[in-house]
């Protein structure tokens, strides 16, 4: 039975006018052909249609095939297409664990992107960082590839599991020591509760808030995070902070889910000691600029303050990481066993875990550890 093709077609933001952009997916798409899903891509917006039902029996799990004008010859600004001696050339910047997506099963999704577009594509060996370099002899047809590559690169970015989060540490002392507390006092008062146990509560050495997940597959990736952070210290962090640490107090558990009786994740409530909304305009203006630079996907219309606590997926994997944030990168859900939260959140509803002095924005490393054992840092932003 024929699956149900997916098509892109591009719609440019630029008054020229972009080609036309048909793929071809294997992988089954609903949707409603009225509000066609939108997908953004640096400075482009593609339009994801159902086209007619056609049957093709590709090697690879995602391929792609030509649809009618896919080289319309139009000048396209969203990148930029050099004229050489034999025709034209487009370099693009891939890191270098997507290759593979690009080259295929016995390379049949580079020869077939070739064939169809006219153009040859030269791609660095495995393992070597490069530039990917489209060739062609007419400048439609490079920009057609160069548009084909940015949208199956999109595909298969999102997923990449996440590798890095901006977060705020609460692992001070006096934060550790408190949760210690907390931990001992609901085991001791609640550890016949269905589900209850030690291997359900956070390592305190990496207690945190999770600002948003990122997939950075290079050290130019990483390095465009770290420059980026730098900038909104100067634009925006240096004047909301005043030039000074944020006292914050974190203060009382709420739960995730619908019913407490079942319960995966179990998390500690953060605030301004003062009453403001500093640390929430911080941490909104943070996202909404790592979004706009393409980094990050948007996930909320504002960040969630909380610190977890207490998550299911720990039980199985002490090194999990939570991951509120469903649509970066692919899933690492695990099978969860739920645990009874009524009585802790009914006995430590107002439990005080303290005060903290945030001072520092911190480009985190998922599955790692620094000498103090919270994440290693690969960048960071300070108040001060």
């Amino acid at each position: 039975m024929a699956e149900h093709p997916s098509a892109y077609t591009a719609q440019a933001r630029s008054p020229l006018a972009h080609p036309f952009l048909s793929l071809v997916f294997k992988r089954r798409s609903k949707m409603d052909i009225l509000r066609p899903t939108l997908i953004r891509i640096g400075g482009r917006v593609y339009r994801k249609n159902l086209i007619q039902e056609q049957a093709y029996q590709h090697e690879e799990e995602e391929d792609f095939c030509a649809g009618p004008s896919d080289c319309a010859d139009e000048p396209c600004d969203a990148f930029v297409v050099e004229e050489t001696g034999k025709g034209f050339q487009c370099k693009v910047d891939v890191p270098s664990p997507l290759y593979k997506y690009l080259i295929g099963k016995k390379g049949e999704t580079k020869k077939r992107l070739e064939m169809e577009t006219r153009t040859s594509i030269s791609i660095p060996k495995p393992g070597v960082e490069g530039e990917i370099v489209i060739t062609g002899q007419h400048r439609s047809g490079v920009i057609s590839a160069r548009t084909r590559i940015d949208v199956l690169l999109d595909s298969f970015r999102k997923k990449q599991p996440f590798t890095h989060f901006l977060s705020f540490a609460l692992n001070q002392p006096a934060i550790q020591e408190k949760f210690l507390q907390f931990k001992e006092e609901v085991l001791e008062k609640c550890s016949k509760d269905h589900g209850v146990s030690s291997s359900l509560f956070q390592n305190p050495a990496k207690l945190h808030l999770t600002l948003g997940t990122l997939v950075l597959l290079n050290e130019q990736e990483i390095q465009k995070a770290c420059d980026l952070l730098q900038r909104c210290k100067e634009d925006f962090v240096d004047q909301i902070a005043g030039g000074k640490p944020l006292t914050v107090e974190v203060a009382g558990v709420e739960y995730m889910n619908d019913d407490p009786a079942m319960t995966d994740v179990l998390y500690a409530k953060v605030h301004m000691k003062d009453g403001s909304d500093r640390l929430q305009v911080i941490a909104d203006q943070l996202v909404e600029r790592f979004v706009a630079s393409g980094l990050m996907l948007k996930e909320w219309d504002r960040v969630k303050l909380h610190a977890t606590v207490m998550n299911t997926l720990f039980r199985k994997d002490p090194s999990a990481e939570e991951r509120n944030y469903t649509m970066t990168g692919k899933s690492s859900f695990k099978e969860r066993e739920s645990f009874n939260g009524r009585n802790i959140l009914k006995l430590f509803e107002n439990f005080y875990f303290g005060e903290v002095q945030l001072d520092s924005v911190r480009l985190s490393q998922r599955f790692s550890s620094d000498a103090s054992g919270y994440y290693a840092t690969s960048g960071q932003l300070t108040f001060s």
